[in-house]
């Protein structure tokens, strides 16, 4: 059985930032994948991008890079 791990989730407003964060961070090689937003978490477009903590830096600057708006950052205990 696997063990949760700690992971920071990014929620979007919209799937089209979510989409673009997808797309993003496949360029940047930036590690990371798309999940349906976990429900201890209320988000808008029910799309996150999932990856691991060490990675939030580089994270908000793709983000930032490529006008994606995000919802909010979370940090969440996930399979």
């Amino acid at each position: 059985m696997r063990k949760k791990v700690l992971k920071l989730v990014v929620t979007f407003h919209t799937t089209a930032d979510a989409m673009a964060m997808e797309k993003a961070c496949k360029e940047a090689e930036v590690p990371g994948r798309l999940i349906p937003v976990p429900r201890e978490i209320s988000a808008g477009c029910g799309l996150a991008w999932c990856a691991p903590l060490s990675e939030r830096e580089k994270l908000l600057v793709v983000m930032a890079e490529h006008g994606i708006e995000q919802e909010d950052l979370h940090e969440c205990m996930l399979l």
